[in-house]
């Protein structure tokens, strides 16, 4: 069977998704089409022997509508004659383009693709794209009587059907910004991250990390979610999610080149990681953050593999009741759990999330020469995606 390989994988630094932020003056093509050009520039690859570009975005309106993905690659330079399709599932889109990009390549329908991702927080904020619209419509409130609630909410649900308390919530939060601190320090990122000129400046590091973060700090931010309405109909909600045990809002950008392993030999490009499975599963949508559990006892179930062969684990921060329910329900090593802090420390960009989980899971089994790498991501809607990697 044809092996779909992993050559590289970069991001931009994650920076403040508000006005003011240090990505917010780059137009989110811009920002792309930035990614694009440095992962392609990194390998030495002509682009014009690209089959295909996916990519991922969550907010496709404003500055991100007109499929974005092809307007990137246009800005990247790269010869017109390269297609761009630009998808949506969500938090995992562009762990979702990745998962596209190697499937074709494995079905023979590409030698070479690129997957991608991108949102720009500070321009197309949450809930931009509905414009204040009915997005469900009819058939779907007849199914959920009570109505479908937003992430947070979810949030606070799976927190409560966990037994997760406040302070398991920020302890774990203070941990994720100290992980991520350390491998900042260390120089961990520079691998991965590609510098974005912005303003006549030069952003090439995380702005979202505060390595001073502590639980006790945490602990006197207010609760965001908590209206009388809400807390009249989910009594068991003790309301503990708060900026500090969320993700913040975020601008960034992330790319993978993917290529049959044959294709990298023949143009003698060192495949870093190849693809060995892929799960995707829905879950219910008042506890849409729960998939990642379903998703990953498939992928392990798929790949032959157990929670024991895998040395590496990144299970997106959207929330901090997210790993920590993952963590109760698969029994999985803490230790192994993003390893280098997650989104709590260092942002969710929706759409280029899954490419950065992507890129950093890759360089931290380079690091310590862990073998297998399992990504899973939660996703509005109530679905997960999960992905097995294997250092070469």
């Amino acid at each position: 069977m044809v092996s779909a390989v992993i050559v590289d994988a970069v991001r931009t630094p994650s920076g403040r998704g508000k006005p003011g932020g240090a990505l917010h003056p780059v137009h989110p093509t811009d920002l792309l089409a930035t990614t694009l050009a440095a992962l392609v520039g990194r390998s030495g690859l002509d682009p014009a022997m690209i089959d295909d570009v996916i990519g991922g975005c969550v907010s496709q309106a404003g500055q991100q509508t007109y499929n974005i993905t092809r307007s990137a690659v246009l800005g990247a330079s790269f010869p017109e004659t390269v297609p761009a399709v630009t998808i949506d599932r969500q938090c995992g889109s562009s762990q979702q383009a990745a998962a596209f990009a190697a499937q074709g390549i494995i079905a023979g329908a590409y030698d070479i693709a690129i997957a991608c991702g991108i949102e720009s927080m500070s321009r197309n904020p949450i809930g931009y794209s509905t414009l204040g619209e009915d997005i469900y419509g009819a058939a779907v409130a007849e199914r959920y009587p009570g109505g479908l609630v937003g992430q947070g909410i979810s949030a606070e649900l799976v927190a409560a059907k966990w037994g997760l308390t406040r302070a398991q919530l920020d302890e774990y939060s203070a941990l994720s910004h100290q992980r991520a601190a350390a491998a900042q320090a260390s120089g961990a990122f520079e691998n991965e991250i590609v510098a974005v000129p912005a303003d006549g400046d030069s952003v090439s590091t995380d702005q979202t990390i505060r390595p001073s973060t502590t639980a006790e700090a945490l602990g006197g931010l207010a609760a965001s979610f908590r209206t009388d309405e809400l807390a009249e109909r989910f009594p068991e909600i003790s309301w503990s999610i708060t900026p500090g045990n969320s993700s913040p809002l975020t601008d960034g950008a992330s790319a993978a080149l993917i290529m049959s392993e044959e294709r990298a030999g023949s143009l003698g490009l060192q495949p870093r990681a190849r693809f060995h499975s892929f799960a995707v599963t829905g879950s219910d949508p008042l506890l849409m953050l729960t998939g990642v559990i379903p998703a990953t006892q498939k992928v392990l179930e798929r790949a032959g593999l157990s929670l024991d062969d895998i040395d590496a684990f990144e299970v997106n921060e959207a929330f901090a009741p997210v790993p920590l329910a993952w963590l109760a329900e698969t029994g999985a090593d803490p230790e192994k759990l993003n390893p280098r802090g997650g989104a709590i420390a260092l942002g969710h960009p929706l759409g280029a999330s899954g490419a950065r989980l992507l890129a950093t899971m890759l360089n931290h089994l380079e690091a310590t020469g862990g073998r297998y790498g399992l990504q899973t991501m939660c996703e509005g809607g109530g679905m997960a995606n999960a992905t097995i990697i294997e250092r070469l």
